[in-house]
């Protein structure tokens, strides 16, 4: 399983390349280590579907300035504004990046693509997007500390009252987990992100899998709502930290 997903990889990437700390070929390269090899369709001017290289350079000559993560679930939007095709799409994939052009935006959605039995990549369907207001996201420095919290809260409920009913691989992770944050890990960013965002980002992959193990198994939590409903915080928060994260190369030097 991923630690972060594509999304964030082509967010991340995508805007280094924007920013000037790493050259095209090099953003692509990173992109298709992730997924294996890219196309993009429904490229403003472009018909049918383009090659990653192709599609991002069309989609600069389209305007494109930056590049954000959507993560949303089911009665969260989060990064999205519509229109409802997208986030329909973008909420069954439980990801989207979102291309800011010249006048509009463009939602990309990561779909598996496979072409005979060996070729394995991903297919990022483009969608017409409406902007999103900013103002009111979440900062890094806010998402990491919201986060943490999380985290604790988390780590608590599953390691404490009535522990010897949760599946112990769960409880183990998630403290695996908060071993690995103290000891530090490599990150899944890109050039020019502060170190914030990679250790953030880091964490809140790693948190992602441990979070999505436990809410796939419904017999675990079907008769405690406080560790579903502790879960879900956790979820909301990693979502929230992974989008600060990719968002905070636009973020102003404090």
């Amino acid at each position: 399983m991923r630690a972060l997903p594509l999304s964030a990889h082509l967010v991340a990437w995508g805007n280094a390349w924007l920013t000037g700390h790493v050259g095209l070929d090099e953003a692509a390269d990173a992109m298709e280590r992730a997924s294996g090899p890219g196309v993009i369709t429904a490229v403003p001017g472009e018909p049918g579907e383009l090659p990653l290289r192709r599609g991002l350079a069309a989609l600069r000559g389209a305007g494109l300035s930056a590049l954000r993560l959507a993560k949303p679930a089911p009665g969260d939007p989060l990064g999205l504004a519509g229109p409802r095709e997208l986030t329909v799409a973008a909420v069954a994939a439980g990801e989207a990046a979102l291309a800011e052009l010249d006048g509009r935006c463009m939602g990309l959605v990561p779909e598996d693509d496979h072409r005979g039995s060996s070729y394995v990549g991903v297919r990022w369907l483009g969608h017409p997007a409406n902007a999103v207001n900013r103002a009111a996201d979440a900062t890094l420095a806010e998402a990491d500390h919201a986060l943490t919290l999380a985290m604790r809260a988390a780590a608590e409920t599953l390691t404490g009252r009535g522990a010897t009913e949760v599946r112990p691989e769960l409880a183990d992770a998630l403290m695996s987990v908060r071993s690995a944050q103290r000891r530090g890990s490599p990150d899944g960013l890109a050039p020019g992100y502060p170190p914030r965002a990679h250790r953030v980002a880091a964490l809140a992959g790693r948190l992602a899998i441990v979070v999505d193990a436990a809410l796939a198994d419904a017999t675990t939590y079907a008769d405690d709502d406080v560790r579903r409903d502790t879960l879900r915080d956790l979820d909301r928060a990693v979502r929230r930290a992974l989008v600060a994260a990719c968002d905070s190369v636009f973020e102003p030097p404090r």
